[in-house]
């Protein structure tokens, strides 16, 4: 098994490589030539000229910045650090065509057209006021200055930013500070067509009207549904208030399964230097759940849920001491309020269907967090600015629930760790989690779960770059209601395909990706194309270990224009050698991505451990 896993890898990332080096330059060379003929013959006419500039984009030029020759962890304001600033500039690059590591660049005339009078750029009283942690007068602070450069690629609204020092000749106990943003483009059409029976509309914004507000809007109408024909999804998302960094969400889910409005008030440990933290959510949650017997998987229940819920928790961040060695490293203390009120539910007992008692909950939770970020490229993204948490966390929940049934405990544990690794050898991510209730001292209701994750440093083949991604994670749950179950065929599991047969109590699955990452650039969009294997076992209370290894493997190209808000468009041919109820093992498909991020190490809400 493990010889074909290797063999397959090797041989699908040599197809992706172009074989070998030698190969790889000779098709540079080629491609370079190619592009130089074209680009000579278009470039005789005005319109050739222009049509050139708005499809391609001269990836062999020499003078063109390349944001891999930046050099991401340089510190500009290290040298400035205690001085005053005297002034802050807001520079706004063109929505298109422009680059935040080379301000200076324009686009073509198309860009152009849409940057000036199609798109509104973010209204600089909203960066100034309710984006930057600094202000005019304050002292620099190169560590809280940089994190603001995190900050600022954190919003929706935004592509990419910087924020550069400018020094004052004549005054050098003050300096200025600009701050260079690129905002994303911010409408995407939503919708699909069947017939005039079936269909959808909608309108993604995620900048409206430059405010940085998020807007959401999708209407669909399903003319032979029995059930429900119309069906509406509308969100907005008010991100910042001032300086407080206050996020307000509301909600409104009119759907044939969910039912959903809400409305919730929340501020993150948005950096270490924030001192509190905390949200509250009120809402109403309609849905109709299917289960399935694990024992006879042709069976299946359909049962509808309706709850009214609040959720309010508040936290406390504290300084471990002024040591430079310790100027990350915070002590947290939240605790957090919920209750969960059943309007329509399943048959409940003090012996079964638990998940569905009507319940409040007091939890607490004491954490440990070491976090840092290091600015990266082309791990999920390609070619904008990430952000790798860097650091650790540890944390220790207990709390009481108290249901129709008495009174229950909860404990819980988190550890998590990720950092690069020495001598260039690539980033490593670990999360361990453990949690579960307690009645009559008697664990019931419990998840334990771990995860590793692993990618390499970018390798250079020619013009190309490639990255290896390794994932292996395992979940158990214990003493578990009969029809509570976990699933192993999803997007970030067995992907591309989903099998009402692959159930069970707990799961192991692997995951091996190599991904080449293109520089070439066609209408704004770059590509990457990827080969990969997943693998995983899924069992009930039986051993894990002797179940079939379900397996699938498969090559695509992913494609994703950073300037734009669509997700990443992914083709993918897979082959499932063993996954059950599929007609055929080969399958093709094509679907929209949104990018991974990885997981952070700031400590936010005490939360009971999910199953899933």
């Amino acid at each position: 098994m493990f010889k074909r896993i290797f063999t397959f890898l090797f041989c699908a990332s040599s197809f992706f490589a172009n074989g070998q080096d030698d190969m790889q330059n000779k098709n540079i060379q080629k491609d370079s030539v190619q592009y130089s003929k074209l680009k000579e013959r278009l470039y005789k006419t005005k319109l050739g000229k222009e049509t050139y500039n708005l499809i391609f984009k001269d990836v062999y030029n020499t003078n063109k910045t390349h944001v891999e020759e930046v050099k991401l962890e340089v510190n500009p304001f290290l040298e400035f650090q205690d001085k005053k600033i005297r002034s802050i500039k807001i520079q706004q690059l063109d929505v298109l065509g422009s680059s935040v590591y080379n301000p200076s660049s324009t686009g073509n005339r198309f860009e152009r057209f849409v940057s000036h009078n199609i798109h509104v750029n973010t209204y600089e009283r909203v960066i100034r006021n309710s984006m930057l942690l600094f202000d005019e007068g304050d002292l620099v602070n190169p560590d809280l200055i940089k994190d603001n450069e995190r900050i600022l690629r954190q919003s929706s609204s935004l592509l990419d930013a910087r924020i550069l020092p400018i020094p004052i000749p004549e005054n050098v106990e003050m300096i200025d500070i600009l701050v260079i943003v690129q905002d994303v483009w911010p409408i995407e059409p939503l919708g699909s067509f069947s017939s005039f029976n079936d269909f959808s509309v909608g309108l993604k914004n995620v900048n409206v009207l430059g405010s940085s507000h998020s807007s959401t809007t999708k209407v669909t109408w399903k003319g032979e549904d029995e059930i429900q024909n119309f069906r509406i999804r509308s969100l907005y998302s008010i991100p910042f208030y001032k300086r407080t960094f206050i996020s307000r969400d509301f909600g409104l889910i009119w759907d044939k399964d969910l039912k959903h409005f809400y409305f919730k008030a929340s501020k993150p440990f948005i950096s270490v230097e924030t001192k509190h933290a905390g949200a509250v959510e009120v809402g109403l949650h309609d849905t109709r759940e299917y289960r399935r017997e694990l024992d006879n998987l042709d069976s299946a229940y359909t049962f509808p849920v309706q709850y009214l819920y609040n959720d309010a928790w508040l936290g406390r961040s504290f300084k471990i001491g002024r040591d430079e060695s310790k100027q990350n490293k915070r002590i947290v203390v939240a605790t957090r309020h919920y209750s969960f009120d059943y309007l329509r539910r399943p048959q409940v007992s003090a012996d079964s269907n638990k998940t569905y008692w009507n319940q409040s909950g007091l939890l607490t939770s004491f954490g440990f967090s070491d976090r840092n970020y290091k600015r990266d490229i082309l791990i999920f993204g390609f070619g904008r600015t990430e952000d790798v948490p860097i650091g650790r966390m540890a944390s220790l929940t207990v709390g009481q629930s108290f249901t129709e049934f008495g009174r229950v405990g909860y404990f819980g544990t988190r550890y998590s760790a990720g950092h690069y690794l020495p001598k260039n050898l690539g980033y490593a991510y670990f999360l361990f989690d453990l949690g579960t209730f307690l009645k009559d001292k008697k664990a019931f209701h419990g998840v334990f779960s771990t995860t590793f994750n692993y990618f390499t440093p970018l390798v250079a083949l020619g013009e190309k770059k490639v990255r290896q991604f390794f994932n292996i994670s395992f979940t158990q749950g214990f003493k578990r209601d009969e029809l509570e179950f976990i699933n192993l065929t999803d997007d970030s599991r067995i992907r591309g395909v989903r099998s009402d047969r692959l159930f069970g109590k707990k799961r192991l699955n692997m995951g091996f990706e190599t991904v080449v990452f293109s520089p070439n650039s066609f209408l704004g969009f770059r590509s990457a194309s990827f080969c990969f294997i997943d693998l995983g076992l899924i069992s009930d209370t039986r051993n894990l270990l002797k179940g079939p290894l379900y397996q699938v493997y498969g090559i695509g190209i992913r494609l994703r224009n950073e300037h734009l808000t669509f997700n990443t468009i992914e083709l993918r041919l897979a082959y499932y050698p063993n996954i059950p109820s599929l007609s055929s093992p080969f399958r093709f498909g094509v679907s929209g991505a949104t990018p991974l991020q990885l997981r952070d190490f700031d400590i936010s809400a005490p939360e009971i451990v999910p199953f899933r």
